[in-house]
């Protein structure tokens, strides 16, 4: 447990057990503290990650010491990992899934798993993690957008595979360092490769293809590296340096085909890619006029292309305030997991069922058919699902190839009469719309709403302000530790999007359980008036399935600034943790099954 996790909760006031503040503290808890202002709402996953990144590095002064739990390892486990790199140790991951952890802490063993005080951990992510960090991945000066920037042939990369990379700079010559992100002493990153120096260039504009937006790029490649056992799984930084300081990100995940780790933590880049406002287009809006009283824009992209920069995020997009906060919160506590991005679970969702928890944890809107279908048959088998972010699978979108390769456009013409493939012939004697591109999956052809599977919809969102989780089942396992009581307020956690359970929808989960059930203003939508934390339990094969009902969760595991009056984190932590622990143990209905309470909220 870090620093502030020790000492309690310095920065909120708990309400006593009827509901009024201990200490006359209301006013101080419900204060809006975390307020997010953007002009609109495409623009919140440009600004925010800007700004949480800044917090990020603003409260590197309130980090931690090394958690408790992991101080008792002896020496050897060092040993190991200096002279492995952690690389064959982070292919394998941790038990398999019929396996039990092992109770064993023996250092000897890289791939051993055990119970500890936040879930699975596994002696690979502890080695890794006292391997030397640095804070060298951050950004520094200032930097304008074209300074440098640059793409990937891969999103995503597995051991032996080649990835080029695509560099445009204003700089005569630059280099690339990769950083494998975690905790790493609490510096965040380690340095596992450097690339000779570059010459620079600045790259062609990139063309857009009429008809559907489309802003993709042909630059020629600026160097190539391999991926070998020295890149451990995990989230990678590269970072382009170019030699009159411009810096700039290309994100890259190596994930392990062979893994069996208790815990899939997902990065939504398909999302991430559709907000990408690269060339002026993504999937909601356009450079040139849209349509007067028309959204989305009328001249906004139809297919967004992977081969492209990120314009948002120094090049990283929303990953360092709504993904990297739990890939640090994990690899500090040492938890047993491995790496995906969502073209993994399209691409190879039969391997999900080597896991117990698939973890989307930030903004995960867009969603493929085969994403979806991959999903629901491992929850059926009794993987635990965690969906931190708010809207997840709100929008059903495909994936076809671009010139570098398998699924690199997304595609969604949001009205699925206009998609090409509507009704398109099959064989002569029928057609098949399951592949067609709807605005949100509950309209027709699918007509399979997330709220069958998440437990609750998406409501709508509010960029201007954030709102308290107010807690409403205190006695639930989730609140364990916390000392929270009904009617307790943790401040800054609702924010953006929001999710709520809706009574009136069709095929609702059973037993749905409210955990949180939180007053939001939701802009457009004065009649919807709560944002609701839940909980189920699958019948048959006991799969547990959370949401959050926010897009803030995963920030508000970020230490605040010292100025901040009233800070989630050390609850959010401990929610998390308790979270993590019981999903990581398998089907979390078997000891946890949800207490169905949706009633006393909705009648």
């Amino acid at each position: 447990m870090d620093r502030e996790d020790r000492s309690g909760p310095r920065h909120l006031a708990n309400p006593s057990a009827n509901g009024k503040p201990v200490n006359g503290a209301a006013s101080g808890l419900e204060s809006n503290t975390y307020a997010r202002t953007v002009r609109h709402r495409p623009a919140i996953f440009i600004i925010v990650p800007v700004i949480l990144a800044a917090i990020l590095l603003a409260a590197g002064a309130l980090e931690f010491l090394p958690l408790p739990s992991h101080t008792s390892r002896t020496s050897r486990a060092s040993q190991l990992a200096n002279r492995s790199g952690g690389g064959r140790a982070g292919r394998k991951g941790g038990s398999t899934r019929n396996d039990k952890p092992s109770q064993s802490s023996s250092g000897d063993d890289q791939n051993a798993t055990f119970t500890g005080q936040n879930g699975v951990e596994s002696n690979w992510v502890i080695q890794q993690n006292r391997l030397p960090g640095t804070t060298a991945w951050n950004i520094t000066g200032n930097q304008t957008p074209n300074g440098i920037m640059g793409y990937a042939n891969h999103v995503q990369a597995k051991l032996g595979q080649t990835v080029t990379l695509y560099v445009s700079t204003q700089a005569s010559s630059f280099y690339v360092d990769a950083f494998r992100m975690g905790y790493y002493q609490g510096k965040g990153g380690r340095l596992v490769w450097k690339s000779h120096v570059v010459q620079g260039a600045v790259q062609p504009s990139c063309p857009l293809t009429p008809g559907i937006n489309m802003v993709q790029c042909n630059w020629p490649p600026s160097l190539s590296f391999q991926v070998t056992r020295s890149w451990p799984q995990g989230q990678y930084l590269l970072k382009l340096v170019g030699s009159g300081g411009q810096q700039s990100y290309v994100p890259l995940t190596i994930w392990d085909p062979d893994s069996h780790a208790a815990y899939v933590i997902m990065s939504g880049v398909i999302t991430q890619q559709v907000f990408n406002p690269f060339g002026g287009y993504d999937l909601y809006q356009g450079a040139t006029p849209c349509a007067p009283s028309h959204y989305p824009c009328s001249s906004r992209s139809r297919v967004v292309s992977f081969d492209r920069p990120y314009a948002y995020g120094n090049g990283a997009a929303s990953y360092l305030s709504l993904v990297y906060p739990l890939t640090r919160f994990a690899e500090q506590r040492g938890l047993d997991v491995t790496y995906w991005t969502d073209l993994t679970l399209a691409e190879h969702g039969n391997l999900l069922a080597n896991h117990k928890v698939l973890i989307s944890p930030g903004h995960d809107e867009e969603w493929s058919l085969h994403m979806r279908q991959a999903t629901v048959a491992a929850a059926s088998k009794g993987v635990n699902l965690i969906f931190f972010g708010a809207s997840p699978i709100l929008r059903k979108v495909r994936l076809q190839p671009s010139p570098l390769g398998t699924d690199m456009q997304v595609v969604n013409y949001r009205n699925p009469s206009r998609d090409p493939l509507y009704n398109m012939a099959v064989d002569a004697s029928c057609v098949s719309n399951s592949r067609v591109t709807q605005n949100w999956w509950g309209q027709a052809p699918a007509c399979q709403p997330a709220s069958s599977l998440v437990g609750a919809r998406y409501i709508g969102y509010n960029n201007y302000t954030s709102f308290p989780l107010v807690v409403s089942d205190a006695s639930s396992w989730f609140f364990a530790g916390t000392g929270l009581v009904n009617g307790a307020k943790v401040p800054g956690v609702l924010s953006t999007d929001f999710q709520a359970y809706d009574p009136s929808r069709t095929g609702n989960p059973p037993g749905l359980q409210i955990l949180a059930h939180s007053p939001v203003s939701v802009e457009f939508h004065p009649n919807r008036k709560y944002a609701d934390t839940t909980y189920y339990t699958m019948p048959t094969s006991h799969a547990g399935v959370f949401q959050s009902g926010t897009n803030a969760w995963i920030t508000s595991l970020i230490g605040c600034p010292p100025s901040t009056p009233y800070c989630p984190r050390y609850y959010i932590r401990i929610m998390t943790g308790n979270l993590l622990k019981l999903f990581g143990q398998g089907p979390a209905g078997l000891t946890q099954p949800s207490v169905s309470n949706w009633r006393q909220f909705y009648g």
